[in-house]
């Protein structure tokens, strides 16, 4: 796999740490800011909000741009968001710094997806694609544990600035490692948002949406359930969620290889094992060994998915993937907030904590059933799934990253179907 590739999985590292530390730290943060901790947890949602506007806004904006650079400019209106939250002299500063940060989220995956993609030989796309994620795994084992501790001990500020120096990593390794990808001369605004409305795209976005909600109506009520159901103290969510983080970590590096030799049954599977592992959470939850052990399996069928979702955008709107591929991560955003809300609805109905888990198997359920439509669908054109990019990888990116020569992506010849 090509250096690029770290840089790309450094830079997800630290996007995915602060999009997940907040849910540590906001006692801390209402404390000091002196506000309640419901209140606070409006912070988690600023990001989020970041995220679903700034994907389409931001790649729109940056479709003229060549791609290193945009990748350099995404990740340095990350680092100022941080750095904004870290300086922020009360709650609404707080709330803006958040949303700033959260800008970048989407339409940098978006355009690493994209870029990941052109690094390697088309029979590795996906592993490629996974290979960055997978810096948004090890995220939620390492750098939001350690973030949240930092947080606890020191304030939440110095998380922020901690941060925004992984930013500063990421700036230096995007510039020393990725190649210089100039913009296809073809492509532009008008012909990414073609590309977007078509409806296979808009099914795989519309899949990400309820699929993926079934996870976060559990992974947000995970520290309670611990709590209230497993039995275990709060000094053992730490471990719960790090547990989670592991089975997502190994979901990431099972889906490369399985989506490079079959997509859609690799996503119809992973929903699929998601629904049983979310059906039978509601009853392992009691026993506290099997809940943990199915808390690794939840990671990992959870985020097996995300993979052949975004290849599928990608591969569907392959002329021009860039803002499909952004907007898919606007569409985990919604399933983030649509689960959560779903979750929390359950719960305050008085359902109990165990409730989440069949709350997001129907949701899962919807998503299997859109992608298995969509997969009928595209048995009746001849056209088939196919690559986003030219079997031809860039082959000078490591020299290229290293000197800044541009590597133009056209020598490629046409992708065939698959």
């Amino acid at each position: 796999m090509p250096l690029a590739l770290l840089a790309l999985a450094v830079s997800a590292f630290g996007i995915g740490t602060t999009e997940f530390v907040m849910m540590g730290l906001l006692p801390q943060v209402a404390d000091d800011l002196g506000t309640s901790v419901p209140t606070a947890g409006y912070l988690v949602s600023a990001y989020a909000i970041g995220v679903v506007l700034g994907a389409p806004l931001l790649t729109a904006l940056g479709s003229r741009v060549p791609r290193k650079r945009m990748l350099l400019l995404l990740m340095a209106l990350f680092t100022v968001g941080n750095l904004a939250s870290a300086f922020a002299p009360d709650f609404g500063w707080l709330v803006a710094g958040r949303v700033l940060a959260g800008l970048p989220h989407g339409a940098f995956f978006g355009l690493g997806a994209v870029v990941a993609a052109r690094l390697v030989r088309e029979d590795r796309q996906a592993r490629a694609v996974a290979t960055m994620f997978l810096g948004l795994t090890v995220a939620n084992i390492l750098g939001v544990p350690a973030a949240t501790l930092l947080g606890q001990h020191l304030g939440w500020r110095a998380t922020f600035l901690v941060v925004s120096v992984i930013g500063l990593v990421a700036i230096a390794a995007l510039a020393r490692l990725v190649p210089y990808v100039p913009v296809d001369g073809r492509q532009g605004l008008g012909r990414e948002v073609r590309a977007l409305g078509r409806p296979q795209v808009l099914l795989g976005l519309l899949t990400a949406v309820f699929g993926f909600a079934g996870v976060f109506a559990v992974y947000s009520y995970l520290a309670s359930m611990t709590t209230e159901v497993m039995g275990f103290g709060d000094s053992t969510v730490t471990i719960v969620l790090a547990l989670f983080g592991l089975g997502m970590t190994g979901g990431a590096l099972a889906a490369g290889p399985l989506t490079d030799r079959a997509l859609r049954p690799t996503l119809y599977g992973s929903l699929a094992a998601l629904v049983l592992a979310l059906v039978a959470f509601r009853f392992t939850v009691h026993v506290p060994w099997l809940a943990l052990v199915t808390v690794v399996v939840l990671g990992a069928v959870g985020f097996m998915t995300t993979t052949p979702l975004q290849m599928l955008v990608m591969n569907k709107a392959k002329d021009a993937p860039t803002l499909a591929s952004a907007s898919n991560h606007s569409a985990f955003n919604l399933a983030n907030a649509g689960g959560a809300w779903a979750g929390g609805a359950a719960v305050a109905a008085g359902w109990g904590w165990t409730s989440p888990a069949l709350v997001g198997a129907g949701l899962t359920v919807v998503g299997l059933a859109v992608a298995v439509v969509a997969g009928l669908l595209d048995r009746r054109t001849p056209e088939g799934t196919s690559r986003v990019v030219a079997g031809s990888p860039l082959k000078a990116a490591g020299a290229a990253g290293a000197s800044g020569a541009e590597v133009s992506p056209s020598s490629a010849s046409p992708a065939s179907g698959s």
